[in-house]
């Protein structure tokens, strides 16, 4: 099964939401803190269950998501 990493840039994140509603695992979360812009940014909740579909990389307007793949 695949498994993947979404790594989000939380200074580059102007937390748009748009991730958050991509994953269709619900696993993105705006954070209740805030970032150096003063934005707050997405995090992931549970790295374990991320497949690595990448939709929030896709959907993310200021590409500040990376998503790494691995097979296992």
């Amino acid at each position: 099964m695949a498994k993947g990493r979404a790594i989000i840039c939380e200074d580059r994140c102007k937390g748009c939401g748009l991730c958050v509603t991509a994953c269709p695992q619900g696993l993105i979360e705006l954070s209740k803190k805030l970032n150096n812009s003063g934005f707050h940014p997405a995090v992931v909740s549970d790295m374990e269950k991320c497949k690595g579909c990448a939709l929030c990389a896709l959907m993310c307007p200021d590409v500040a998501i990376e998503v790494e793949k691995e097979e296992s």
